[in-house]
């Protein structure tokens, strides 16, 4: 398993940087971060977005694992597979968001996590990897046809 210093980067660089969202908007901006939760509502805390944004780097980070394994273009599918699990992301604070300033905030945060995820795993993705190419093969098929 491959562990660059950019893949440790964004499974530490994710919480940190919702971390950074949150208290810009909470403790120095004053804004209050409440989400519906079944017949209530509950304050969204620093405790729960670190432990959630560290979850989904760390998904992402063993998703890039086995994709590093499976396929051609392990970056190219995990940036196919990223869009759809942002935008589904994106539907909670949307939707169970209460007040403006909440929903801005907590799609801030979901944002945040995604860059760093993106930038630290997406575009750090070995090109090369994958069943398809043998030792000593060229990296792209074209690769011979340049010279």
């Amino acid at each position: 398993m491959n562990i660059s210093r950019e893949r440790v980067l964004a499974v530490i660089g994710a919480p940190a940087a919702a971390l950074a969202v949150w208290v810009v908007a909470v403790p120095l901006a004053g804004a209050t971060l409440t989400v519906r939760a079944g017949d209530g509502t509950q304050t969204v805390g620093p405790a729960s977005i670190v432990a959630a944004s560290l979850l989904a780097a760390v998904v992402s980070r063993v998703l890039l694992a086995v994709l590093e394994r499976r396929v051609v273009r392990p970056g190219r599918v995990m940036a196919i597979i990223t869009v759809p699990v942002l935008a589904a992301s994106l539907s909670g604070p949307l939707g169970d968001a209460v007040g403006t300033t909440a929903k801005l905030v907590l799609v801030a945060l979901h944002l945040a996590v995604a860059a760093v995820i993106v930038v630290g795993l997406v575009l750090d993705a070995r090109q090369e990897c994958g069943p398809a190419r043998a030792p000593g093969r060229p990296r792209h098929r074209d690769a011979t046809a340049r010279g």
